[in-house]
């Protein structure tokens, strides 16, 4: 028998313990632990609220975390009740399935003004993550800008922008959907550093802002490329050149209709924040482009900003004992390998990039990964305790672990708190989370 540990519960993990499962059967046990109550990660915590056919996918998970070989290990958190080191000594092998939950910084004078946040942190408090429950954003000025130019960066100015009647059927938990319903922004400017050419928002997402009930998206016709140049582009980033293009030909009279405006802001490169603790002004330097790299022009200008959410990207939390590169904000592996019986997978392993369904051959590589280990014997001849051996040292430690059959009692709660416009009303309190599981 192999016991295998997987250290997260959002896409990566699940897919790897699935993996694990179709190539090793009954031969292997997998726990999968989250410092959270709560499985499925990103799923939750991350994913738009309004996007909750995305959120469906947590289905698969379930299939396979209901299975008697694949057990979640919930509310343990690695480097606070148990190290990586024990549990490389409990399992044959460990994979690390945790993402990139920290946001990457500006790097600007003034980013650490009132009211600037990171994604990370402000997509958290929006989708209820505990950890950021209590952010309170003031939301009572009149400008928002947004840092960014792919998804993350659509999904912010979305929320922000959606009415209440909108936001019907989302999973928007209750303090960001009263302070929504009594936000005082008028104008939204996403901040890019290139030009249409160069975003990273799929068609879909970008789609999204020209059906909003109140606002509508700017685009200065000026910052468009010649049309013969669309034809060089991948299909999908050509559809989303095209919508650039169509909102860009909005007639200002149209545009004028709508009570908040959704600024697309091209070739604009963030020089610094400036205001009395709270961010008030935001001066940027104008760019051009040299061989697709942004390059300053020394033209400056500054705008008013109320608000700032920084959507740059997201690094992974260093573990002790375990080499990272700081400046990938990922671990060292060698194709998710990084010492012998310790593997990463997903963001861990290949830093923020692309969708949740690229974790899926992501996890089934890792999971190849660890047959061959088996077969060549670098893992050993499969004498580990395993969960038994982890379920001795959480009972010695007087650890509360939360298994799947209680978060189902979490979920249900949730549910039976849902409003009629609502799929569920999660909770934000860890504690809380116990209380139902209990």
């Amino acid at each position: 028998m192999r016991h295998i540990a997987i250290i997260g519960s959002g896409p990566a993990g699940y897919y790897t313990a699935e993996a694990l499962q179709k190539k090793l059967g009954e031969n292997v046990r997998v726990d999968v632990f989250d410092m959270l109550p709560v499985p499925y990660g990103l799923i939750r915590t991350g994913v738009a609220p309004d996007h909750q056919s995305i959120k469906a996918v947590s289905l698969r998970y379930e299939k396979t975390a209901l299975t008697d070989n694949v057990r979640f290990v919930g509310n343990i958190a690695v480097g606070r009740d148990i190290s990586v080191d024990e549990l490389r000594e409990l399992y044959d092998a460990v994979v690390l399935a945790t993402g990139a939950p920290q946001d990457r910084q500006l790097g600007l004078p003034g980013e650490d003004l009132g009211n600037v946040f990171g994604s990370a942190a402000f997509v958290g408090w929006y989708n209820g993550h505990p950890q950021f429950a209590d952010l309170d954003p003031d939301l009572s000025g009149d400008t928002a800008v947004v840092i960014g130019m792919g998804n993350v960066a659509l999904d912010v100015a979305r929320m922000l922008a959606k009415t209440t009647e909108e936001l019907s059927g989302s999973d928007l938990v209750a303090h960001a959907r009263q302070a929504l319903r009594q936000s005082k922004i008028e104008r939204i400017v996403i901040l890019g550093r290139r030009g249409p050419h160069q975003i990273m928002m799929t068609p879909k997402e970008l789609g999204e802002l020209g059906e909003l009930h109140r606002a509508a998206p700017h685009v200065d016709p000026d910052d468009l490329p010649d049309i013969g140049e669309d034809a060089m582009l991948e299909p999908g980033l050509r559809k989303s050149v095209n919508l650039i293009r169509e909102y860009a030909a909005i007639p200002e009279h149209i545009r004028a209709e709508q009570p908040i405006a959704i600024e697309f802001a091209f070739f604009s490169q963030p020089k610094a924040l400036s205001g009395d603790g709270t961010v008030s002004k935001f001066a940027i330097e104008e760019t051009r482009l040299e061989k697709g790299r942004a390059v300053g022009t020394g033209k400056t200008r500054t705008i008013s900003a109320s608000m700032v959410i920084s959507c740059i990207g997201y690094r992974s939390v260093p573990i002790p004992g375990v080499p990272f590169d700081e400046r990938a904000g990922r671990f060292h592996n060698d194709d998710g390998r990084i010492l012998p019986g310790l593997y990463c997978v997903g963001w861990a392993r290949r830093g923020p990039s692309g969708t949740i369904g690229t974790n899926k051959p992501d996890g089934f590589g890792i999971a190849d990964h660890i047959v061959s280990d088996i077969e060549t014997g670098v893992l050993g001849r499969g004498q580990k305790t395993g969960r038994k051996g982890f379920d001795a040292l959480a009972a010695k430690r007087d650890l509360d672990p939360v298994t799947f059959q209680d978060w189902k009692k979490i979920e249900e709660a949730e549910l039976a708190a849902a409003q009629a416009d609502a799929p569920r009303e999660k909770f934000v309190d860890i504690e809380a989370m116990i209380r139902a599981a209990n």
